[in-house]
This record gives structure tokens, sequence and C-alpha cells, in this order.
């Protein structure tokens, strides 16, 4: 091109001439006076003509795809009517990419073997933590007995006083009865041995957990002795509703079989303490958080326990452990114990002191070289593991709904954190509710149940899932939320959690999966996101059902979002290896399958590059089904377009973008507009709607920006390989205006960021190559700062200005 061709022939986008001087555009708003049209400043006004002609060019110039024999052929159907539209019907269904990134990391660790002892008696084993699997009616007779002396040794050389301490003794001397509340494992029981033993020298007993405070007699209480009562777990359960007999609607021969437990009150406690007082006795009852907790602790007895430092109590133990040992040993034993694979193998925050004192003999025998690292590691695994046990281990116990529901509500809360840890307290407790119903009307379908209205509070119902609740941010895609966030207090939990009930119990997998069916049908990114990333986990662990119960269901329906969420769902499921072959062939198949919703999953599902194993394997895949289709084939073309900039956010745009030039000589019109709609979303896709599921930490921080900007930021080399893709679409008559609508739109954002503007400035000349490029983008310009509704910055305007002009000049 020769120098006259590039010469400014009219204004700048300044008002002046050429390079001279130069006055503000403002001044010249509205002036069409007799200015060549490829030279006006960027106020031209909406003047289109110029455009149409350079469209009619374009025709002409790309002959053989627009034109047969000479003669103008009708014009094809437009594809990129559909250009802006996401594969949900909008841009940020897809939700935000922080989102899909907590939830992957949630499930990182996978769940581990269990290995597990069964008794005959319906005992489990499982470390040193117990669980009766069976129960046992209630019996008439009242047992009580006495704590060891050496019990009450070993307390009093381990034993880390709780803050508080010296008001608990001070209100159980005063009052002769005390309640203490807290979870199980955090130091409850010892406490209140410690304050018995420390009030009555030594004479302490165990009352039977059988029997409810008012069923004690003075017969049973011993003369100036301490008295223990554990409140069973369903005991707590009972008593914060009405009396089993009342609620199960069940009959005569329910009230027989089932004792009624009373509601614990003030006044209980009251007579409990005058039969205490008139045997110079005391008396601590241990009861779990939770409702009735909460009541009790605004009474005259009841008080909070919360658990010693877990450092000092693994220090108690280990130097209990090691006492006859060297000096050294002591501290050997804590540098193990604070090492990185024992901290990721226990999974927890903060261990509880049970759980303290386990770590201690772990510890302990690892330094006297009784265990290797390898099963110290597993020991510490098993953390985990043991509290998920715990938590579901004949929850639907006595296998009513009325009876049931308590522990059925607090495993589906469990559940629900397992898979919205980190995400709203709302999503959680919602969800968790629909599952309580799912778990219910499966345990008894002719009595549903209702909800609760006032039940457990929200600062209370945390601890029952070892949660805590924090502010946090939900990510909705164009912007960041405040949320009270819900989270479990290790990230190990999740995955023991959803492990435990998936493998250890086959009955509940049909309720949970109805659950997760529901929740990927959610519009909300936040819970068909969360959702689905889930269900790809259960598959994993196993395929042959959970393919069938949850992903099938979801990839036949109308619903985009479900079919979006069953993509995932496969996705996540291929990140195992072995499970990857399987998901593959269910790909292919459905990519040659008449029913158009699954080939439409199918190629959603390649977008996550997990399935196909790598890019190169992604876009075969969704070449060959392009291939077969119509070159007007919106229903195909809009997902697989979406997938293949997916792939481009993936972390290795490179071989996407050799791949799409590749496609374009390759001559095939389906091929080409596939690439044309990829470039077009580039343009006007925020990056973080364009999520995967594997971490890109480098496009963190243009988590808002357009895609082809994130790309230009973060690998520059790239932007000569962009610039063209993107001629190539712009200077293409049927992609042509879509393309330049979706770049004044990226233009609009970049105004607004200086930082983007900085790297739009730098890809314009790459743009302009000759004239009709600078034409058209100076036509878009000046259509842009004329908007009457939204006109763009004129700083901004003019600084794009010059840099489409510097084109000329390369």
């Amino acid at each position: 091109m020769s120098d006259e061709d590039d010469a400014p022939q009219g204004d700048s986008p300044d008002g002046g001439h050429g390079h001279g001087d130069r006055n503000d555009p403002s001044d010249r708003v509205g002036d069409r006076g007799g200015d060549r049209g490829s030279d006006r400043g960027p106020d031209r006004g909406g003047d289109r003509g110029d455009r149409d002609r350079d469209r009619d060019r374009d025709r002409d110039r790309d002959g053989g795809s627009e034109r047969g024999d000479g003669a103008e052929q009708p014009r094809e159907p437009s594809v990129f009517a559909a250009a802006d539209r996401g594969p949900l019907g909008g841009e940020s269904d897809t939700g935000g990419a922080a989102t899909a990134r907590r939830a992957v990391r949630t499930w990182a660790g996978g769940a581990a073997d269990r290995l597990t002892t069964i008794h005959g008696d319906g005992t489990v084993f499982e470390g040193n933590q117990i669980f009766a699997l069976y129960g046992s009616e209630r019996t008439a007779h009242f047992v009580q007995g006495p704590v060891p002396p050496e019990t009450l040794d070993h307390l009093g050389r381990v034993y880390c006083a709780t803050s508080g301490y010296p008001r608990m003794r001070d209100r159980l001397r005063d009052h002769r009865v005390l309640v203490l509340c807290g979870e199980p494992g955090s130091g409850r029981k010892a406490t209140a041995l410690a304050l018995l033993d420390e009030l009555t020298g030594g004479k302490v007993f165990r009352l039977d957990p059988r029997h409810g405070v008012d069923e004690i007699t003075e017969e049973v209480l011993q003369e100036s002795g301490g008295h223990l009562l554990e409140l069973l777990t369903e005991d707590v359960r009972e008593a914060e509703g009405e009396p089993r007999a009342a609620r199960s609607g069940r009959g005569e021969h329910a009230a027989v079989a089932r004792r009624s437990v009373t509601r614990l009150s003030e006044l209980h406690l009251d007579r409990f303490g005058d039969l205490l007082r008139g045997r110079d006795a005391y008396g601590v009852v241990l009861v779990e958080n939770g409702e009735l907790a909460d009541r009790l602790l605004r009474g005259r007895y009841g008080m909070y326990c919360p658990p010693p430092p877990a450092d000092e109590v693994l220090h108690r133990h280990l130097w209990n452990q090691l006492r006859a040992e060297s000096d050294q040993a002591l501290g050997d034993a804590r540098a193990r114990g604070a090492r990185r694979d024992v901290v990721e193998a226990l999974g927890l925050e903060e261990l509880r002191p049970r759980e303290a004192a386990r770590l201690a003999d772990h510890l302990a025998r690892h330094w006297r070289g009784e265990v290797t690292d390898e099963e110290l590691l597993a020991e510490c695994a098993s953390f985990v593991r043991s509290q998920a046990r715990e938590w579901f281990a004949g929850a639907d116990r006595p296998g009513a709904v009325p009876e049931a529901l308590p522990a059925l509500n607090a495993g589906a809360f469990r559940i629900a954190v397992a898979v919205f840890n980190g995400s709203a307290y709302s999503l959680a407790a919602e969800a968790a509710e629909l599952l309580a119903w799912e778990l219910a009307v499966t345990l008894d379908p002719e009595h549903p149940p209702g909800r609760r209205l006032f039940g457990m509070h929200a600062e209370h119902r945390p601890v029952q899932a070892r949660a805590v609740l924090e502010d946090g941010e939900l990510d909705l895609g164009p912007a960041k939320v405040p949320v009270r966030a819900v989270r479990f207090q290790g990230e190990a939990l999740a995955g023991a959690v959803l492990g435990e009930i998936w493998h250890g119990y086959h009955n509940v997998r049909g309720p949970v999966a109805r659950w997760l069916r529901s929740l990927c049908d959610d519009p909300r990114p936040e819970v068909w996101v969360r959702a689905s990333i889930a269900a790809g986990v259960l598959c994993s662990w196993d395929w042959i059902h959970g393919f069938r119960e949850l992903v099938v269901p979801l990839a036949v329906t109308d619903d985009p979002v479900a079919r979006m969420a069953a993509a995932t769902a496969l996705a996540e499921s291929a990140r195992d290896p072995r499970v990857r072959p399987a998901v593959a062939d269910v790909l292919k198949n459905w990519a040659a399958s008449d029913d158009e919703m699954l080939v439409r999953t199918a190629l959603l599902a390649h977008g996550y590059v997990l399935a196909a194993g790598g890019v190169s394997g992604s876009l075969d895949a969704i070449a060959r089904v392009v291939r077969a289709r119509e070159a007007t084939d919106v229903e195909v073309l809009v997902p697989a377009a979406f997938s293949v900039a997916r792939l481009l956010a993936c972390g290795e745009p490179a071989p996407v973008l050799r791949r799409l030039r590749q496609w374009l000589e390759d001559g095939r019109l389906n091929l080409a507009n596939l690439v044309h709609l990829a470039v077009i979303r580039a343009l006007s896709t925020r990056t973080t709607h364009l999520w995967g599921l594997r971490e890109v930490p480098e496009l963190d921080g243009h988590a808002a920006r357009p895609l082809l900007i994130a790309l230009l930021a973060t690998r520059p080399e790239l932007a000569p390989e962009l610039a063209a893709l993107l001629r190539s679409t712009l200077t293409t008559a049927r992609s042509g205006e879509s393309a330049l609508e979706a770049l004044g739109g990226m233009l609009r954002r970049a105004a607004k960021d200086p930082e983007s503007l900085g790297h739009v400035r730098a890809f314009l000349p790459r743009l302009a190559v000759d004239r009709r490029d600078r034409d058209r983008l100076r036509g878009l310009l000046n259509e842009l700062v004329r908007d009457r509704d939204r006109p763009l910055d004129r700083g901004a305007a003019r600084r794009m200005w010059d840099a489409v002009t510097e084109g000329a000049n390369r």
C-alpha cells in the first residue's frame, strides 16, 4: 500500500487534519460536511452507508462462498443472529468461576478407603471410637457404677482446664447440679469428671444413660459422691419436642414399646438438685449442642463447655505418653505432628480434645518405632472418616419419621454443607430441607413431613456439621456479592461425608440422587454448578450406578441448565483416569445419536477438556459433530462455539488458536462458522463465565474482562494470531456485522478500564491492516461516540482512534 493510500484524508479524531494542531472532537459533533467517510473523526454519527458498502465489497471478495455461476444467490439464514446467545440463553447463566473453583477444590482430596470391624453385638470399633448400630430398648433396671480410680488418675495427668472452669466449679458447688453443653469429643466428659473428682475426692459414679433425669431416685445416688449422666443423642432430640408416643401416631403398641421421654426442664433439674443435696452429692448432666442446650444455657444450671486448645491437649498427652523417654522425645514427636503431610492427612483445621489425644497416641507410637510413616498418615486420615461414621451410624433409628426426623435433618444438613462448602448458608440450609424431605419420604412414604418454622437457630445449626458461619463472597459473574457463608472446619470433611453416605448406605443413594438432580435443574449457577460437580464426584466413585441415576435423566431433558449440569458432571467424573474411557465412550455415542439433546450435551462436555483427556482430543470431538451438520444448524453451532471459547480459557490457548486457523483454511462453511462464532464469543463473554474444571490462575485477575482482553493480557505472544482470526471474522460478510457489534461492546468495556484500554490500544493496530480495516474501525468508533443513550468516552475513543491510525504506519 502506498503512503498516499495511508495518509489521512479528512479529519482526525480531534477535529484537526493529519498530525497538525488538534481540536476537541466535541466541537464537531453533528458536523456532516463534505469530509470523506473513511477519515471522519469518532463523531461521524451513525452513517451506515459506508459500512453497507464495505459489506458489499466483502461479499464480492468472498466469491464462491456467497455466489455461484456469477449469479447472486439468496442470502442464507444467518447463524450469527444467535452469536450473543449463551448455551443457557444468556451470557451470565453459567455463573462465576469462583463458584466452580471452590467446588472443585472441595472434592480434590477424594474419599479414602474405609476399614471397619463389625462385631456380633452390633458395635462398631473404628480406632478408639465405639458406635452402637442396633440400639436396645430401655429396661426397668437403673444401672450405675463407679469410675475406676486409674481413670481419674490418668485424667489428673492429662486434663487441660477449659476456660470458665472455676465458674463451673462454683456453680456446681452452689446448685449441686450442673448441665454442660457442647459437642461430643469437645472435652465435656473430661471436664465433668475433673469437677466431680475435685469436689468429692475421687468418689465419682456414672449413671445409666438409658434413663432420663426425671427417673433418678434417691436410692441410686451415692452419699457424698459425684454423679455423671450423659444424655443419649436420641434423648436430647426427643426432649426438644413431644413424647414419642404422642408424635408417632402409631397407636397403643408404640406407647408400650417405647418409653416417652419427658421434656427436660429446670423443674426436673431442681428436683435432681434437691436429691443430690439430701445425699451431700453432686451431679453433672451432659447435653449435646442444639435446641435443648440453647434453652438450658439461658437457665441457672446450663453452661457451655468450650474445648481447651488442641495444641495444649496434644502436649499434655504426648508428655504423658513419653514421660519415661529422653527429653528430646517430646520435641521430636511435636515436630512430627506439625509436619505438612500429617496436617494434610488429618484434614481438620482444629482438633477436638478427643482427637488430639488420639493423635498423641499415634505420634508416640511412631516415635517409638511401632508404626511407620505410611501407617501414621493412614491413622491420621481416619479421623475425618470416624467423624462421618459417627454422624450417620443409625441416624434413622427407630425407623419412623417423627422420631427419626431430627436425626435426618442433622444428616441432611451435613450432606448439604458438603455440597455447598464455602457457599451461602441460605443455599445450604434450603438444600438441606429439600434433602431431609427426600430422606423422610423414603423412610416412611405414608407420612410426609413438614418443616419446623422456628427450630434450631442458624447460629447453632452449623455446629451439628462441625462448620462455621463467616463473611464470604458469592461470585455471580458480573459481580461478587457478600454472603453469610458456611463451611466445614476442615477441607477433608466434605469428601468424608459424601463418601460415607454413598459407599456406606445404599438405600440413601436414591434420595440423594433425586435431590442432586433437582438441584441441577435450578437456574441459579450457584446451585446447579455445585450440585453437578458433586454428582460428577459420585459418578467417579461408582460409575455404573451414578451415570444412570444422575447423568442420563439430566442429559435428555429440554432444560438447557440440566443439560449443562449433565455435561459438567460427566467432565468432573472423567477427572478419574479409570473412569475417563467410559465417559469418552458415552460422549462418542451421544455425539452420533439422533437425540439432539444428547448431541448438545456431548458438545458442552467437551468444553471442559477432561472428558477427551486433552485439548486436541476435545477439539477433534467438537469438529466431528460440526462437520456432519449444516452450516446453519444454530442448535449445534452455539454450544460448540461456547465449548471452543471455554477451551480458549482452559490455560492452553495456543493449540486452540492453531486449530481455529486450520478450520478456516479447511474451506468448509460449517467449520468456518464455528470459528467465527467462537471468536465473537471471545469478544463478548466475560472470562469468568467460561470457567472450566481446571485451575487457570493466570486468568483470575481478568475474570470480569472479555476473554480476548484476558488473553491479550496474559499471553501477549498470541496477539498476532488473535488479530488474524478476528480480522477474518470482521471481513467475512455473513459474520462481520455481529463481530463488529461484539467488538463495539468490548471497546465500551475497555473504555471504563484503564488496563484493558492499554491492551486494546496495543491490539487495534493489528486489526487496521488496510484502508478498509481502518475505515471499519473508525466508523465503529464514531458510532459509539455518537450513541445517544451510551456515548463512548471521547478521551478513550481518541486514544483508540490514534491506535487505529498507527496501523497505517506499520
